[in-house]
């Protein structure tokens, strides 16, 4: 995830909390490089962080069959991090191998200009501190476990990888529009929190709610959520807080066609969206097709809003 922007020269700060909510990011930010990355120090972590994470582990692969999307679920395997907090270096052996990226630590939240920056340079930013126990089910910002698990794992897919890179570029370009908020809106309402249309029913692909135990259940069986069909300008139009579940979830009928929008030029894209209001959190446009809440089975009817 990243914060709001700052001058790529600016010495690394706390940043200001993006989107919609007031939370001070953690993190040791005085420990950081000029990019924001920092050293894991592994060593550090304690007994129980270890058993914090598996447990964490454990819960969530309990939670996603039937409900994470294929893709995730085949890449899932070459994490190896079951038994607690994996080394970043190890990781790095295997996901260079596969797909020429790495891991890169921060400490916490970074701002968007150094986020897109490692991406298009094929290294995702990784937070290295753990959650606390009380905040098992839910936490407000993007932790070692989020981002490990909820992320990590599709770089090892050719293709997403890619996409995640076209996503940095897009960013660094996004700078000079003065159009990165838009950019950031699709990036949260695809890879952090979007959702998957398949034969067999929604299917989860955003490592927001992968990686969390209650918006598992919430993003697919909500009647209080709405799921909407993807569009690449309504998203970038989609204000969204992070300090709660999501209200509205983007739906995509493919990774083909994820792919297909991250390849486009979205300059004329950021222009029809400055040239429109906004659209506040959780609202559901006048006739905006909605699907309906995800039964057991896998099956889902179709409506109008």
């Amino acid at each position: 995830m990243a914060s709001a922007a700052v001058s790529a020269s600016a010495p690394p700060a706390v940043p200001v909390t993006y989107g919609e909510a007031g939370i001070v990011p953690r993190g040791d930010y005085a420990a950081a490089q000029a990019d924001y990355t920092c050293t894991q120090n592994w060593q550090a972590y304690t007994r129980d962080e270890h058993a914090l994470f598996a447990r964490l582990y454990a819960r969530q692969m309990a939670l996603l069959p039937g409900r994470a999307c294929d893709e995730f679920t085949h890449a899932l395997t070459h994490l190896r991090a079951q038994r607690g907090i994996p080394r970043f270096e190890d990781i790095n052996t295997s996901l260079r191998r596969a797909t020429g990226w790495e891991v890169a630590a921060v400490p916490g939240l970074i701002p968007e200009n150094a986020f897109f920056r490692l991406l298009a340079a094929r290294r995702f930013p990784v937070t290295v501190w753990l959650r606390k126990p009380q905040e098992f089910d839910y936490i407000v910002e993007p932790d070692l476990f989020h981002d490990l698990f909820g992320h990590v794992p599709l770089l090892f897919e050719p293709s997403f990888a890619d996409a995640m890179q076209a996503f940095g570029i897009s960013g660094l370009k996004a700078e000079g529009l003065h159009a990165t908020q838009y950019l950031a809106r699709f990036y949260w309402y695809t890879v952090e929190f979007g959702l998957m249309r398949t034969a067999r029913g929604l299917r989860i692909y955003g490592a927001g709610i992968l990686s969390s135990g209650g918006e598992i259940g919430h993003s697919l069986h909500s009647s209080r959520a709405r799921r909407v069909p993807f569009d690449p300008l309504r998203v970038m139009r989609s204000r969204y807080r992070i300090d709660d579940y999501q209200s509205i979830y983007s739906v995509i009928d493919s990774f083909a066609q994820l792919f297909a929008a991250t390849a486009t030029d979205f300059a004329p894209l950021y222009a029809a969206a400055a040239a429109m209001p906004d659209i506040a959190p959780g609202v559901v446009l006048p006739g905006e097709t909605i699907l309906a809440p995800m039964a057991d089975s896998g099956d889902h009817a179709i409506g109008t809003a």
